[in-house]
């Protein structure tokens, strides 16, 4: 066994998996799993830079990991950054803090690394298994971006493509500070629109048909289905795995996008941090499935954090 550490640094959440990995058989016993949302992303779609208030959660966030990786007394660290800091012109600013903290120098990885890494950690479990065909189409929803990879036993292809729940948000839904509440017919269209140019590139890549089975990632994916499931807490070994049909996401997303920031905070298994982006996450999710005619997504709860882990043990 070997104990590591990584970390996954997105624009709308910062997480950290800490556990035991063995190569020789394909065992990850997860020791501390925990996730804050921090908002790196704020604003770089609009100004191009990271913001100070998100730089200060940001590092907040990084030295409780900092303690907690010392504490468990992991090995090796990994630190990947993804799509927020490969936008934002100060980026430095980011890296500076976070190697004074965490001693470890962020991995500003492209796209398509982030893909790697996310089907990697998702298709792990999966593979063999005779009740899901291959190859498998990961789509991993983040706050800036979507990584869609195919592949079976290997990556096949993969692309990633600048659409996600807050830059979403933030594009269509953000005016003079405040989200509509709920979105207009126009906004959803425009949503709609930017999504449907965004698959129409990653198709020139990936051919998103021939997956024969979906695999979807990451907090949008996952807040739909613990709703679906009608959990009244969060349940992570509940929603790993868990299978949401096409009608279902069509529902759901369909009540996000009608109903007032109260209602969705409300929803017992929403996290703060997603009330404003959950609609928007959702209806990539839900466009996803049109697109590739998935009658169903399995959901996964280890993504780009235990693909990240694999690749220090590996």
């Amino acid at each position: 066994m070997k104990r590591v550490a990584a970390i996954d640094c997105g624009t709308n959440s910062i997480r950290l998996l800490v556990a035991d990995a063995d190569p020789a058989t394909g065992e990850l016993k997860d020791l501390d799993r925990r996730m804050q949302i921090v908002r790196l992303g704020q604003g770089v779609d609009r100004t191009g830079r990271l913001a100070p208030e998100a730089l200060d959660r940001t590092f907040a966030a990084c030295r409780e990991y900092a303690a907690v990786i010392k504490g468990l007394g992991a090995e090796q660290i990994r630190f990947v950054a993804t799509s927020a800091s490969r936008d934002a012109e100060n980026r430095e600013d980011f890296v500076r803090g976070v190697v004074d903290i965490l001693g470890v120098e962020p991995e500003v990885i492209t796209g398509d690394q982030e893909a790697e890494f996310s089907f990697n950690g998702a298709t792990k479990e999966l593979t063999g298994r005779s009740d899901l065909s291959t190859p498998f189409l990961v789509v991993d929803i983040g706050g800036g971006s979507t990584e869609f990879v195919l592949g079976d036993d290997h990556v096949r292809a993969a692309r990633s493509v600048d659409v996600g729940c807050v830059r979403m948000t933030e594009r269509h839904l953000l005016h003079g500070g405040e989200i509509s509440d709920p979105p207009t017919a126009g906004q959803i269209t425009a949503i709609k629109a930017d999504i449907a140019a965004a698959l129409d590139r990653a198709e020139e890549t990936v051919p998103l048909s021939e997956a024969a089975t979906l695999v979807g990632l990451a907090g949008s994916v996952t807040t739909v289905a613990a709703i679906a499931l009608g959990l009244d807490h969060y349940d992570s070994e509940a929603i790993h795995h868990s299978r949401v049909s096409l009608a279902k996401v069509r529902e759901i997303t369909g009540d996000l996008l009608s109903s007032t920031h109260a209602e969705r905070a409300a929803i017992p298994v929403m996290h703060p941090g997603r009330v404003d982006v959950i609609a928007a996450g959702a209806l990539v999710l839900l466009s996803i499935m049109e697109r590739t005619g998935a009658e169903e997504v399995v959901v996964s709860e280890h993504d780009i954090l235990d693909g990240i882990a694999w690749s220090i043990a590996d």
